[in-house]
């Protein structure tokens, strides 16, 4: 094989490893082995050959596509990597961003160091470094009127979040140094000489979450962002430490998205929810939404340890012909007594002025167990230490 063809496998490999996948040494050493035996015949050959080598799971066939179509010149799709990397001034409120991964565009175009010239270095106007007023502004900003730049931070500072959970008392015991007398472990040690008596505590194991989102008109971006929490939270580092989540989206229907959710990529797991969700952006029907997933879903996923976060403005649509909003109240009502504790968490309680005057918000209120702040990054800081307490 051309040296030169090797050189641009390698290299499409790293760009790929850079952008997220779990490309190793041995892959590409599979790739170029492969593409001797199958030649270079035609572009599709080409193509599938480095797609069997280098993709592990269905979830990466994506970027892989978009990768490989752009460094082996797609000029469609390079022209909007490109674009992705410019500031974007003109976007319209509520417009949800393009499904490509961004991480592709760094990995392709990473920042060029600095030539080694003779000439004096200009001065710096302006640090681009995060300092920690920065950080303090970002976390106060609100998702509506984040820039593209402050949106990609957040999403990574959301990324990191991980709220230590509470854990929840069970019937069945393990073993501990200290605690009860384990008498049939005792007497089950005693031939193999176990002289000190074995011990044991009852067991405990992590609260459940149930994630239920609006992603209507006004809950698009809040909602984007909170599902990228609740991708960080379906997918931890130790699985023994992390709750069982269950994600659902509901404007004027209700979408379960928790298999969504379990891609490793969070981009393209939100990508793949819009493209699912024909609602997005929508109107809203919380009673309709709330009555079906109290239907269809509440027994299947719900327990009286589950943790529910309700993630709505409560505009509810039509809610002018029904002033009291019994309907609503009622299948709220239903939804908390299937759990331990509803939290709802209300944009619009970023203006210091908020009062409930919307019968939606009316109704809701009685319902819930705490009202809670979700415009900010400061606000879902403020939800992970709600989490990891009792209350």
């Amino acid at each position: 094989m051309a040296d030169r063809l090797a050189e641009n496998v390698v290299h499409f490999a790293r760009v790929l490893r850079t952008a997220g996948l779990p490309v190793g040494s041995d892959r590409i050493q599979l790739a170029l082995q492969a593409l001797q035996v199958a030649g270079l015949e035609s572009r599709r050959d080409f193509k599938a050959t480095l797609a069997a080598c280098l993709v592990a799971r269905a979830e990466h066939r994506a970027l892989f596509e978009q990768a490989f179509h752009i460094f082996w010149r797609g000029p469609d799709l390079l022209g909007r990597v490109m674009a992705m990397l410019l500031p974007q001034a003109h976007a319209q409120a509520g417009m949800p961003p393009p499904p490509e991964n961004r991480r592709l565009a760094d990995a392709l175009f990473p920042q060029q160091p600095a030539s080694n010239n003779d000439e004096a270095p200009e001065p710096i106007e302006l640090d681009a470094a995060l300092s920690w007023s920065q950080r303090e502004v970002l976390r106060q900003r609100d998702f509506e009127t984040m820039t593209a730049a402050e949106w990609n931070q957040a999403k990574q500072t959301v990324k990191h979040l991980r709220p230590l959970f509470e854990t929840r008392p069970t019937r069945r015991h393990q073993r501990a140094a200290q605690g009860r007398i384990d008498w049939r472990a005792t007497l089950r040690a005693e031939p193999r000489g176990g002289l000190l008596p074995r011990r044991m505590r009852p067991g405990e194991r992590i609260a459940p979450l149930l994630v239920l989102a609006d992603i209507s008109g006004s809950m698009s971006r809040y909602s984007r962002m909170l599902l990228h929490l609740a991708h960080g939270l379906s997918n931890p580092a130790e699985r023994r430490h992390a709750p069982r989540v269950h994600s659902f989206v509901f404007g004027t229907r209700l979408t379960p998205v928790t298999r969504l959710l379990k891609q490793r990529d969070p981009d393209l797991a939100v990508a793949a929810i819009s493209r699912r969700v024909e609602d997005w952006s929508g109107g809203t029907r919380i009673s309709a939404c709330l009555h079906e997933f109290n239907k269809r879903w509440a027994r299947r996923v719900l327990s009286s340890e589950t943790t529910v976060l309700l993630i709505t403005d409560g505009l509810e649509q039509g809610a002018e012909d029904d002033p009291q909003c019994e309907r609503l109240a009622f299948e709220a009502r239903r939804l908390r007594l299937s759990c331990r504790r509803l939290l709802w968490l209300n944009p619009l309680l970023r203006y210091e002025g908020f009062e409930p005057r919307a019968a939606g918000i009316k109704a809701l209120l009685p319902e819930v167990t705490a009202h809670l702040k979700a415009h900010n990054l400061s606000s879902l800081e403020e939800l992970c230490e709600r989490l990891s307490t009792c209350n």
